[in-house]
């Protein structure tokens, strides 16, 4: 078992690091502040390969592991939480297409999708299916070579300002069984976009409530078969659970950064806060918690590039573990800041308010327990431990 990296992860991770202390970094507290989407950035990210990492190297991804995925997502996470995270968002849907879309779909979407020409949103959560995603309402009824979409979905991040969407709609039976995926275009007559979201962090992109009123579809812009949509949803969860928990991580390494930096400039009792052994032990505890996080999420995401029987558990795990610790890191960043933490002068109040959102999307964490104990209790369960 080798914790090292390889040589091309290290120049992955070192493109990734200068292009989030270029592009990411000096413009991340103005873009929460406005609100601003950073479309141009995105270009460019994609410019770069980050818009289609792990998609298909022949509709213009660089077919990357998630292991080297989440690596490079981490390294741009220090320097823009909200910002990266809709990246991870982009690049679950954007593989979706890839994987599942029939060829002609994957060439109307994943070329431009791979390059940061054109934006995607994921379509899964309902105003009364959120954790129970499978009891979903929108529903998709074939109508000739066409099929007719209705319903609405909500927290959809990107929506209004993206070019696709990846819709989870029913096409059959209640249940997981009856979902079906679509790759569709995001300005179609009969889709309308609610207002922008106010919200706690998360600023650099929209979230709206999309609604569907008899929106004609093609046939052929299914993902999969008729039923396979749950299926595709989760299998990108798995990933997707990495992504965010690689969010948290990249956030709270910087945050640490910063906490480690102000322990030596600021100076109180006439001696620096580095000589008090009370936040050295602050700072030694967080940084021992955050690299066990980080060797979670890279294990658990080994585990997804090799198809481990209990991959998703892994992720499942990862994600509970990560995201919490990285709030909770955080946290502790801000407080060694003291008061000059909680004002927006310093980036540690965003950094917390980032990172909060991880607990509760891909997924709640108590819904991760819920995947995590369901294992558990099987007769096999030695096999996680």
């Amino acid at each position: 078992m080798d914790f090292e990296l390889n040589e091309d992860q290290v120049a992955f991770a070192d493109m990734a690091r200068t292009f989030a202390q270029n592009e990411l970094a000096p413009n991340a507290g103005e873009w929460d502040l406005n609100q601003t989407f950073p479309v141009e950035v995105l270009k460019a990210a994609g410019e770069l390969g980050f818009c289609g990492l792990y998609s298909h190297e022949d509709v213009g991804g660089l077919g990357l592991s998630r292991l080297d995925s989440s690596i490079i997502f981490e390294q741009l996470a220090m320097g823009c939480t909200s910002t990266t995270a809709f990246i991870t968002i982009h690049n679950m849907a954007t593989w979706m297409i890839s994987e599942f879309g029939a060829e002609g779909v994957r060439q109307q979407w994943c070329p431009e999708l791979t390059a940061g020409e054109k934006l995607a949103s994921y379509c899964l959560t309902e105003p009364n299916a959120g954790s129970d995603a499978a009891s979903l309402k929108t529903t998709a009824r074939r109508e000739g070579d066409d099929y007719i979409l209705n319903g609405s979905k909500i927290f959809i991040s990107g929506a209004g300002s993206t070019d696709c969407l990846v819709v989870m709609a029913r096409t059959g039976v209640d249940g997981p069984k009856g979902i079906s995926a679509f790759a569709i275009d995001a300005n179609l007559p009969g889709i309308t976009y609610g207002r922008k979201e106010d919200k706690m962090g998360w600023n650099s992109q929209p979230t709206r409530m999309i609604t569907f009123e008899d929106v004609r579809i093609p046939a052929s812009a299914i993902l999969g078969q008729e039923g396979d949509g749950f299926k595709i949803a989760m299998r990108g969860l798995d990933g997707g659970r990495i992504n965010i928990a690689t969010c948290s991580i990249g956030t709270a390494q910087q945050a640490l950064e910063n906490a480690a930096e102000y322990m030596h400039e600021r100076k109180q009792f006439g001696k620096t806060l580095s000589n008090f052994q009370a936040l050295q032990f602050k700072l030694a505890n967080s940084a021992t918690e955050l690299v066990a996080a980080r060797q979670m999420v890279r294990m658990a995401a080994s585990r997804l590039d090799n198809n481990h029987p209990d991959k998703t558990t892994y992720c499942a795990m990862a994600k509970r573990f990560a995201t919490d610790v990285g709030f909770n890191v955080a946290d502790e960043a801000l407080q060694i800041f003291g008061g000059n933490g909680y004002i927006k002068e310093y980036p540690m109040e965003r950094f917390l308010r980032d990172n909060r959102v991880h607990r509760i999307l891909e997924g709640t964490n108590e819904i991760m327990n819920v995947i995590i104990a369901r294992r558990l209790l099987l007769e096999d369960a030695a096999a996680v431990l």
